[in-house]
């Protein structure tokens, strides 16, 4: 059985609080907010519901001043609910860092995107005592209960029910550094240039600010860090992470090729494995190549996988095998490309040297299977029990 990326609808993204462009400077930069209603959340005098449309030179800056403006509105609504129509205009000016220093908290839905405009309904829980002392010192009072909504305007159009974005984490290897959020990572590049999808599944790569810096890096990413990758990917509105590793091949300025490895992770767990390998075109340059591993990985993704966790099947078994290595970033560069096989369920490592590492390869189905798996990533499973030995190209002989 096929495994598409598709899970339950994304119920908002819980964000952490993250310092902003100031709107002004935005402003300087061309960008444009569309105006929207403002709306509490029923039951919580401290939250409110906005729309937010914002254009501007890259997506990433769009999002950033859609946030900024979305919050000082919300912001608005919350002080009007909370002390009645006049309060907001006897708020003292504040920028944009001391409103986002009142946020506890906020929540993304209905994310659309382009290469230049971004919308999405935001709700922002702000902080109830932060709240109080700021109507205090404006001498505002509070009213006893909450008012009505400010406007009763629909939300912005958003998502087909069932929809789901996943997010994406774009690793690039290079010997043995890696890189996500760090500069320069030529592959993430290549994934933020990627138009806007219309597929079934939205791919969403994060703006890799403080939030996303703090709560996965490239170590964890590429490990398989399921509480990190969880994490991101509920700050990001989803449900899914998708952690693709790009390596290039032969010289670093001028690759004859990538190879990605994907995993995808839901729920806590690994649900589906991927490996593309691209050579490169007579003349491509390095940014082509990339873009064209980005249309091939959201191509997988969006459509069926034929190489997922969920196509082996039958009883589950373990072995011990020895691979050898050349050095620690062989190690875990194949160790990458063996999780990527669908019937390797687990691998654990038991001993590592200069030469080689011994693991323990946890599988479901025949050993045949395995071999057919590992045939496909160009490695062979020689010997026999009690110790196998991983021979890449499909050869006994060492790498």
């Amino acid at each position: 059985m096929s495994l598409r990326l598709l899970s339950r609808p994304s119920g908002g993204r819980q964000g952490c609080r993250a310092a902003g462009v100031a709107v002004a400077v935005a402003l300087l930069l061309g960008l444009a907010i569309a105006p929207g209603w403002a709306q509490q959340t029923a039951g919580d005098r401290f939250s409110a519901t906005v729309p937010v449309d914002a254009t501007a030179a890259t997506v990433v800056k769009a999002r950033e001043t859609a946030r900024l403006a979305g919050q000082r509105r919300a912001l608005d609504a919350v002080v009007q609910g909370l002390g009645g129509p006049g309060a907001p205009a006897k708020l003292p000016q504040l920028g944009d860092q001391a409103i986002t220093d009142l946020v506890a908290s906020f929540a993304v839905a209905n994310e659309r995107m382009s290469s230049v405009r971004y919308q999405a309904d935001y709700t922002f829980h702000f902080r109830p005592n932060a709240i109080r002392d700021l109507l205090q010192e404006a001498d505002i009072a509070l009213v006893p209960a909450p008012t009505p909504p400010i406007a009763t305007a629909p939300p912005l159009p958003g998502p087909t029910p069932g929809s789901l974005s996943v997010v994406v984490l774009p690793v690039w290897r290079t010997g043995t550094q890696t890189a996500l959020w760090e500069d320069p990572n030529p592959w993430r590049d290549a994934w933020n240039q990627r138009p806007t999808a219309t597929g079934p599944v939205p791919l969403v790569i994060p703006l890799g600010d403080a939030g996303d810096v703090t709560t996965v890096d490239a170590a964890q990413a590429e490990a398989g860090d399921l509480q990190a990758l969880a994490a991101d990917a509920r700050r990001n509105g989803a449900d899914e992470a998708l952690v693709a590793v790009a390596a290039p091949q032969g010289p670093v300025d001028k690759p004859s090729g990538v190879d990605v490895t994907v995993r995808a992770y839901r729920a806590g767990q690994l649900i589906a494995n991927h490996v593309e390998k691209l050579t490169a075109n007579p003349g491509e340059s390095e940014d082509a190549l990339l873009r064209r591993a980005v249309a091939a990985v959201a191509a997988a993704v969006e459509g069926d996988w034929s190489g997922t966790a969920t196509d082996a099947t039958g009883p589950p078994a373990s072995l011990i095998a020895v691979l050898p290595i050349g050095s620690l970033a062989d190690w875990l560069h194949e160790r990458a490309r063996l999780e990527a096989v669908p019937q390797i369920r687990k691998l654990e490592l038991i001993a590592l040297s200069r030469q080689q590492a011994t693991i323990e390869i946890d599988y479901v189905g025949s050993v045949d299977q395995l071999k057919a798996g590992l045939a496909q990533i160009s490695f062979g499973l020689v010997g026999g029990a009690p110790q196998w030995r991983l021979a890449r190209n499909g050869s006994g002989a060492a790498p």
